[in-house]
């Protein structure tokens, strides 16, 4: 792999933790802010939040096999 496609592995990393943590925010503000009369939005905001998590594990999965080689 070459310098450059590492470094764009790490760059979809950085992103996808930040869309994750985003999502997380998201979560924790309809909890701590909305719940229970706002318990409609929960799932859509779960799954989101989940989806977002799961992208930034794959990356970074890929990232670290890459750097291991």
């Amino acid at each position: 792999m070459t310098p450059e496609e590492l470094k764009a592995l790490q760059k979809a990393v950085s992103k996808a933790k930040r869309v994750a943590t985003e999502h997380a925010s998201q979560l924790h503000d309809l909890v701590e802010d909305k719940l229970p009369a706002g318990y409609q939005e929960l799932p859509a905001i779960a799954q989101a939040t989940y989806d977002a998590c799961l992208a930034w594990a794959e990356a970074n999965a890929k990232l670290q096999a890459a750097e291991a080689n």
